[in-house]
C-alpha cells in the first residue's frame, strides 16, 4: 500500500515542483540572450558595464566574480543604481537573500517590485542597444533618442 501511494505522489510532487517557477519565467526573459552575448565577448561586456555604470575594474570584478551569470551582474548594478546604494552593499543583500528572487532583493533595497522602474528592468536592459528582450527605458533610452 505504501508503494502505491508513493507512485501516486511522485507525479503530483513533480507537477508542483515543475510549475512552481512558471510564473517567473516571463520575468527577466531577456537574460538568456544577454548572457549568451556577454559570454561571447567578456571584455566587451566588462567595458559596457564600466561605461554604463561609470565604475572601474575593481568594482566590476567584485560583482562579476560573485554572481552566476553576466545578467545577474547587470541586474545587481542596476538595482544598486535604482536604490542609490553601492555595489558592495547590494552584493551583500544578494548573497544573504540568494534564491528569493529579484523582487525580494529589490524590496530589501527599498525598491517597490511594482514600480515602473522595476517593471522596465524586468522587461529589458539598457546595456545592449538592440535589446530584443524588452524595451525598458534606462539611461540614454528616453525621449528623442533615435536608433
Amino acid at each position: 500500500m505504501k508503494l502505491h501511494k508513493m507512485f501516486f505522489m511522485f507525479p503530483v510532487i513533480f507537477l508542483l515542483v515543475s510549475t512552481a517557477s512558471v510564473p517567473a519565467a516571463g520575468d527577466f526573459d531577456w537574460t538568456s540572450d544577454f548572457n549568451i552575448r556577454a559570454e561571447a565577448d567578456p571584455s566587451g561586456f566588462r567595458a559596457r558595464l564600466a561605461a554604463r555604470f561609470r565604475i572601474g575594474d575593481a568594482q566590476i570584478n567584485a560583482v562579476v566574480s560573485h554572481v552566476e551569470r553576466p545578467a545577474d551582474a547587470y541586474i545587481v548594478l542596476r538595482l544598486g543604481e535604482m536604490a542609490a546604494k553601492p555595489a558592495d552593499y547590494v552584493m551583500e543583500k544578494y548573497r544573504s537573500g540568494k534564491g528569493k528572487g529579484w523582487g525580494a532583493l529589490a524590496q530589501s533595497l527599498g525598491i517597490k517590485p511594482g514600480s515602473k522602474e522595476f517593471h522596465d528592468l524586468k522587461r529589458g536592459n539598457d546595456l545592449y542597444e538592440d535589446n530584443e528582450g524588452g524595451k525598458g527605458k534606462g539611461k540614454g533610452q528616453g525621449k528623442g533618442r533615435q536608433k
